[in-house]
């Protein structure tokens, strides 16, 4: 009796005289014409900034300029204060906005509503012109001073741009909030937690994850947006360039140089952006993708690899 191999599959190798099979990609010419007219559209740009009346040899001459230098870091402080003052309030009124007490909820809608209605630069003007209702400011017996001299440039660029960044934060605070379970808030207040220690502990770090990627794009908006505080007259990377502009006579130049720095910086907070998803994404997946870096290694490796063998 002959024994029936239950485990073997079909034969891989086609029955005799039959022809194999030879596929044959299909071709996507669109692909190609697409490909022809976008390099052709960049070399067209890069040629007419080429031959524009610009003197470039200005932009490598003032790019680490005392000014410039100067300027970038006021830039980056104002960033990272203006941001802290954000997440803070924002963190704040998210709570207050889930608050089951209407008052408190009603007072951080209202205040969502409004910085969120209102443009930035007309914000910045009226922290600015403030005096025109409070002729100054009195907090007994420790500060007292007319608006005028309270309200700096630096103070006026702080509370525009934090202030606005909290309205924006809120609603990205809450939204994390709202993604963790309410079994996890429930578990911790039957294991006698309270309600604070139940943020801090169980809710929050769980919201993180959700949180972190628009927190790291709205970094990099502030950053862009903190050139809007020249027109309170604060000092910063744009006002030292347009200043720089002015007086050697390369306004457009400088323009550029700005745009530079501003790119250089960006990408920086970018690829730190990317390694803080990377941290709080471990609980969410087994095994994280490689880094950028982690991919270079294993195309050199694999390439030695195969030269060694070869």
């Amino acid at each position: 009796m002959t024994d029936i191999d239950k485990t073997a599959g079909p034969k891989d190798t086609p029955p005799a005289g039959a022809e194999a099979i030879k596929a044959i990609p299909v071709r996507h010419y669109g692909r190609y014409v697409t490909a022809v007219i976008a390099i052709a559209v960049l070399f067209a740009i890069v040629y007419a900034f080429a031959q524009g009346k610009i003197n470039w040899h200005a932009v490598p001459d003032y790019f680490f300029d005392d000014r410039i230098m100067t300027g970038v870091g006021k830039t980056l402080l104002l960033t990272v204060l203006s941001m802290l003052i954000g997440i803070v309030g924002g963190i704040v009124l998210a709570v207050m906005r889930l608050s089951k007490n209407p008052v408190t909820s009603a007072i951080a809608w209202f205040y969502i509503w409004f910085f969120r209605g209102t443009p930035v630069l007309v914000q910045l003007f009226l922290w600015f012109n403030l005096g025109l209702v409070f002729e100054y400011i009195n907090l007994m017996p420790v500060y007292k001073d007319y608006w005028s001299s309270f309200m700096t440039p630096l103070l006026t660029a702080l509370l525009g741009l934090g202030l606005n960044e909290a309205a924006y934060m809120a609603e990205i605070c809450r939204a994390g909030l709202l993604a963790v379970d309410e079994g996890q808030t429930e578990a911790a207040h039957a294991l006698g937690m309270s309600h604070g220690k139940t943020l801090r502990r169980v809710v929050i770090p769980q919201a993180m994850r959700v949180i972190v990627p628009p927190t790291g794009n709205e970094v990099i908006n502030m950053l862009k947006t903190t050139s809007l505080v020249a027109a309170v007259q604060f000092s910063e990377l744009f006002r030292y360039a347009q200043d720089i502009g002015q007086n050697s006579g390369a306004p457009v130049e400088m323009y550029f140089l700005a745009a530079a720095w501003y790119l250089i910086m960006t990408s920086v907070l970018s690829v730190g952006q990317y390694y803080l998803e990377r941290y709080y994404a471990r609980g969410s997946s087994r095994t994280l993708p490689p880094t950028p870096w982690q991919k270079v290694k294993k195309h050199l490796t694999t390439f030695s690899s195969r030269k060694v063998t070869a």
